[in-house]
C-alpha cells in the first residue's frame, strides 16, 4: 500500500509540474492574440483602400494586365500553404492541412501540374514526411509574422505567375490559411490569388455593392499604375492571410492550453483521491494488525 501511495503522490507532483507550463503557456498566448487582432485590424483599412482603388480602375477602364488576364486553359497552379512553425495548438495546423490537401485533390482531378509554396515548418515537415516536393518554404514568424515576409513571397509568386508556362510558370495562384473570425471562430479556406479578382473574395475587405466609388487619375499611364500597385496589392493580400493565421494559431493554442490545465486540474483530484484511499486502506491495515495482534495475545493469556 505505502508504495502505490507513493506511486500516485508522484504522479500528482509529475501533473502539478505540467500544468504549470500549460498554464504560462495559456498565459503567453492570451497576451500575445491581443496584439495579434490588433494587427489584423490595423491593416484592414490599407487593404480596405486598395481593394476600393483598383474596382474604381476596373470599373473605369479597360486596361489588360498579366497579373489580371484570365488563362483560356490552365496547366500549373501554385498552391501556398500558411500553417504554424509549432504544435500545441490544438488542430489548427491538422485543419489547414486538410483544406489544402482537398484543394491540391481537386486541382489534380482537373488535369493541373502543382507548384507549392510552404509557410511554416509544420507545413514544411507535412511534406518532407511524405517526400513531396515543394518549390520553396519560409518558415520561423508564424506567429508574429513581419511585412518584409509578405513581400518576399508576394514577389516570388509574382515572378513565377509572370512566366511562361515552358519556363516554369504558373497560371494561377491558390493560398491556404486559417481566417480568423473570432475568439471562438477560426476557419480553414482557401482562395484563389492570382490571377487577380478585383471583387476581394474576403467580405471583410470588399467594397459595398452600393458604394461609390471614387474617381482617380492615373499618371503616367493607367499601365505603369498598374505594374505598381497590383503587386503591392498581391503583398497585402499575403499580409493580411498570415496575420489572420497567426492570430488564428495563437487563438487555438489559447484554448488548448487552457484545456491542457483543465485536464490536470482532472488528473490531479483524480489522483489525490486514489493517494487518500490508499492512505486510508494502509491505515486500516495497521489498525486490523494490531486487533488482530492484541486478540491473538488476549487469547494466548
Amino acid at each position: 500500500m505505502g508504495a502505490q501511495m507513493r506511486v500516485y503522490r508522484q504522479r500528482v507532483r509529475t501533473v502539478q509540474a505540467t500544468k504549470k507550463i500549460t498554464r504560462a503557456m495559456e498565459l503567453i498566448a492570451a497576451s500575445r492574440v491581443v496584439k495579434a487582432r490588433q494587427r489584423v485590424l490595423a491593416s484592414a483599412p490599407y487593404t480596405h483602400a486598395l481593394t476600393r482603388a483598383l474596382s474604381a480602375l476596373a470599373t473605369y477602364s479597360n486596361e489588360d494586365h498579366p497579373l489580371t488576364t484570365e488563362r483560356e486553359k490552365v496547366r500549373r497552379a501554385g498552391v501556398v500553404i500558411i500553417a504554424g512553425d509549432r504544435g500545441l495548438s490544438g488542430a489548427y495546423n491538422a485543419s489547414v492541412l486538410k483544406e489544402s490537401e482537398q484543394l491540391v485533390r481537386k486541382l489534380r482531378e482537373e488535369d493541373k501540374e502543382l507548384v507549392v509554396y510552404l509557410v511554416g515548418n509544420r507545413a514544411m515537415n507535412f511534406y518532407k514526411f511524405r517526400r513531396r516536393e515543394y518549390a520553396q518554404a519560409w518558415g520561423g514568424f508564424s506567429d508574429q509574422p513581419t511585412h518584409d515576409a509578405a513581400k518576399e513571397i508576394g514577389e516570388r509568386i509574382v515572378t513565377d505567375f509572370l512566366k511562361d508556362y515552358d519556363e516554369g510558370g504558373t497560371e494561377e495562384v491558390h493560398v491556404v490559411y486559417t481566417r480568423f473570425s473570432s475568439m471562438v471562430v477560426q476557419e480553414p479556406r482557401a482562395l484563389r490569388l492570382l490571377p487577380i479578382e478585383i471583387v476581394d473574395e474576403d467580405e471583410d475587405d470588399a467594397p459595398a455593392n452600393n458604394e461609390v466609388l471614387p474617381l482617380y487619375e492615373f499618371e503616367p499611364s493607367i499601365g505603369r499604375v498598374l505594374d505598381e500597385v497590383l503587386p503591392k496589392y498581391v503583398t497585402a493580400r499575403i499580409w493580411t492571410c498570415l496575420l489572420g493565421a497567426a492570430a488564428s494559431q495563437l487563438a487555438a493554442q489559447q484554448r488548448a492550453m487552457k484545456s491542457a490545465t483543465d485536464n490536470a486540474d482532472a488528473l490531479i483530484k483524480t489522483y489525490t483521491r486514489l493517494a487518500n484511499q490508499a492512505r486510508q486502506a494502509e491505515i486500516t491495515q495497521e489498525i486490523s494488525e494490531i486487533v488482530g495482534g492484541a486478540d491473538a495475545l488476549a487469547v494466548k493469556k
